[in-house]
């Protein structure tokens, strides 16, 4: 093997994880801010929020280890698992984020740095140090991580000498200065320490770098965190055992210099870890940047070149933004940036490994067995702390979060891989249906499910486009077709449905698609309304063109008969067959220019209220859920009857009035008299021959009647509503009283 073809170098548990995580954690917060912080809010304080601090930090490895030994963990780390555990939009929401506080980490170190040289470089600004340091470390990771990773264990064994020092060192004798009086809450406290523990991600995202992941990941990450807990519970114990006033720790932010033996060795520690902990951004950060391109969730550029895809142009743009951050100039403004966008990723690691154990998905084999309540203790804690940082950055970044995930989800960008996604889905679902078995139906709780035997559904959409006014957002719809032909085939079926799923989303109509083949076409509706469903959900709800083919009405009768007989209420619409203008489809060039500023009337909906009170009640209900659908939400709910004569009208429209009162209807009654010869159903016609939709009722088959003689009575009341307005005639099925929703 030549030399160009060397595989890359690979690191173990030691140099990969836990070097680049505890120098991480031993950082610029340790030696510039533990003596200012302790006088600040004072060593119980303190204590608490080392201990809260590092318990997230705790569990979230221990997430991160379950997730590390379930999975073939390659390049991007945190954003890796989360993607390839939530889905790729969820990942990126986080991973995008994630990305952004690495980079800004960078810069965090780089300021804290200079803030310690600064002193002894009069003249020379923060900032000027900051962008030298920054320089210096970009070239030193562009060369080679190999390179990084060495000088990495050199500054160990400095920070380990440096804290000897601090351990046998003394009180000093200082005087307090007005620097650094201002006051501080726990929160804010907390704030500022927290990226102090933060060093695990560090470690993680060197994952495509690692010889064993599964491995290295959770044995690195758990030591790191544990050594970096037993090493800042000390710290300011031994600082208040020194009786050192809070005055003089708020005035002197490195007060670790001064009680050190040798102050040297804190300088040296300090300079190493800060600069180590930049370094390790400097590999953390264009490692997810690189997982993101190469899921093409940013541009292809940042994947990698050359043989090994180093990610050096992601290292370029990493250095772009620690740029912008290094000009800042102060850790006291990055480190609750940082904070934030690292609670988020934590509290999304711990959510996904606990909804992972608790849904069980056969998947989900870590050889790191952690029960759900951990992770989701973790996870509970990270948003909690959040909120009580700053409710309205926890705000902020949830919004981020989400837009971006919302930008995915329409860009549409598919992974290879499964996610959570069907599974919570499908856990939600086995719940809501076993629950639902056992409540049953009544009516203060009906919805409309329905089943939509529409077919094409460009031939015949005013059927789909009524359903989903009904159901929006309110009961479930499915759209069927049945394809008639003699032989069962797959290919045909799969590519029926795949076509009609397309033309419903194009229309934003959610729906469920169900498409079946037989050579009798009737027979297989009534197979389908008897079988489709699950447990109680199934459709209550058949919705019906008129049929188009005469010799085809017994069959279609007999279908409706089904329906009745099977307790699924019935809706057949018939599409207007009048050419008059809409009320939504007037020519506004007419010839009075006055009439283009002329208000569109609304649409009605007419519902006429007849003997059949099980339908009305019915009719009624599916009339409201239509009104306040988008579509018709400006439209004019009108409730009318019949009457014989003035003495019926005026009785009729009290009945109808205290009805619509009593039920918080919003809806007009209209009582139309008419004389004992005239036909109801004329008078109808005549009535709401301008509306938009009309509802009549459809008496039910009587227990003696035959087949044709109810096949009769459809063909009259056919014939008798032909030059009728778009009408759904409606015949109430369920063992429901509907008028019960009303009251």
């Amino acid at each position: 093997m030549t030399q160009s073809e060397k595989p890359p170098l690979r690191f173990g548990t030691f140099h990969g994880v836990y070097i680049p995580s505890i120098l991480t954690i031993l950082g610029v917060i340790m030696y510039l801010r533990m003596g200012w912080l302790l006088g600040h809010i004072g060593l119980v304080g303190m204590l608490v929020i080392i201990i809260l601090s590092s318990s997230i930090t705790f569990l979230t490895g221990l997430s991160i280890s379950a997730t590390a030994t379930n999975m073939k963990v390659e390049t991007g780390g945190a954003y890796f698992m989360i993607s390839r555990s939530f889905g790729l939009e969820f990942g990126a929401a986080v991973g995008l984020p994630l990305f952004i506080a690495q980079a800004l980490g960078i810069a965090f170190y780089v300021i804290g740095f200079s803030e310690s040289i600064a002193p002894l470089l009069p003249g020379v600004s923060i900032i000027t140090i900051g962008l030298i340091s920054l320089t210096l470390l970009t070239l030193i990771a562009w060369i080679s991580a190999d390179l990084a990773i060495k000088a990495q264990v050199f500054i160990f064994f400095i920070i380990i000498v440096s804290m000897i020092s601090f351990f046998l060192g003394s009180a000093p004798e200082l005087k307090s200065t007005e620097t650094f009086f201002s006051t501080i809450s726990f929160w804010q406290a907390f704030a500022i320490f927290f990226p102090a523990v933060t060093g695990i991600t560090t470690g993680i995202s060197m994952s495509g770098d690692l010889e064993n992941p599964a491995r290295s990941i959770p044995i690195g990450t758990i030591l790191a965190v544990l050594t970096g807990f037993v090493i800042y519970l000390s710290i300011p114990l031994y600082i208040s055992s020194l009786h050192l006033s809070p005055e003089t720790l708020k005035s002197h932010p490195f007060i670790m210099k001064d009680i050190a033996i040798w102050g040297g060795a804190i300088y040296l520690g300090l300079w190493g870890a800060s600069l180590s902990s930049g370094l390790g951004g400097l590999l953390a950060a264009p490692r997810t940047l690189q997982a993101l391109a190469k899921d093409k969730i940013v541009p292809q550029i940042f994947s990698g070149s050359g043989k090994t895809k180093d990610p050096r142009v992601a290292t370029i743009f990493s250095f772009i933004i620690a740029l912008f951050g290094v000009l800042l100039g102060d850790i006291n403004i990055l480190a609750p940036i940082l904070t934030m966008f690292f609670l988020t990723s934590y509290g999304v690691l711990n959510l996904g490994a606990a909804i992972e154990s608790v849904i069980g998905n056969p998947s989900w084999r870590p050889i790191f067995q952690l029960p759900w309540y951990i992770s989701a203790l973790g996870a509970f804690f990270c948003f909690a702390a959040m909120f009580m940082i700053n409710p309205g950055s926890s705000f902020i970044a949830g919004f981020i979060t989400l837009g971006v995930y919302t930008y995915l989800r329409k860009k549409r960008i598919q992974g290879t891989w499964s996610d959570l996604r069907s599974a919570i889905l499908l856990a939600f679902a086995r719940f809501s249906i076993y629950g639902l078995s056992e409540i049953g139906t009544n009516s203060k709780s009906w919805r409309p499910h329905i089943l939509v035997l529409s077919g094409s559904p460009t031939t015949r959409w005013y059927l789909i486009d009524l359903a989903h006014a009904i159901t929006h957002g309110k009961g479930f719809l499915t759209v069927a077709a049945i394809l008639n032909i003699d032989k069962l085939q797959a290919e045909r079926i799969k590519k029926s449905k795949k076509s009609i799923q397309d033309f419903l989303k194009k229309q934003n109509v959610p729906a469920l698609v169900s498409v079946t083949a037989a050579k009798e076409v009737m027979e297989k509706a009534k197979s389908l309304i008897a079988t489709y469903g699950l447990g109680s959900l199934v459709p209550n709800t058949i919705l019906l063109g008129e049929t188009e083919k005469v010799g085809n009405i017994d069959k279609f009768v007999e279908l409706i008969r089904f329906c009745y007989e099977s307790n699924r209420n019935i809706i057949i619409l018939r599409e207007s067959t009048l050419k008059t203008p809409r009320s939504d489809e007037l020519n506004l060039k007419e010839e009075n220019s006055f009439k283009l500023f002329k208000k569109t009337p609304p649409k009605t909906i007419d519902v006429w209220w007849g003997r059949q009170r099980k339908n009305a009640g019915l009719m009624l209900a599916i009339a409201y859920m239509v009104k306040i659908s988008p579509k018709w939400r400006d439209s004019e709910l009108i409730l009318r009857t019949v009457a014989r004569g003035e003495k019926e009208k005026e009785a009729a429209e009290n009945h109808l009035k205290d009805f619509l009162s009593s039920g918080r209807i919003p809806a007009h009654p209209i009582v139309t008299v008419c004389s004992e010869e005239e036909d109801p159903l004329n008078v109808i016609g005549k009535t709401s021959e301008n509306s938009d939709l009309v509802f009549i009722g459809m008496r039910p088959p009587f227990p003696e009647e035959t087949l044709q003689e109810y096949s009769n009575y459809y063909c009259q009341l056919i014939n008798r509503t032909e030059n009728f307005p778009q009408t759904a005639i409606v015949l109430a099925a369920e063992d429901l009283n509907f008028n019960e929703i009303f009251t």
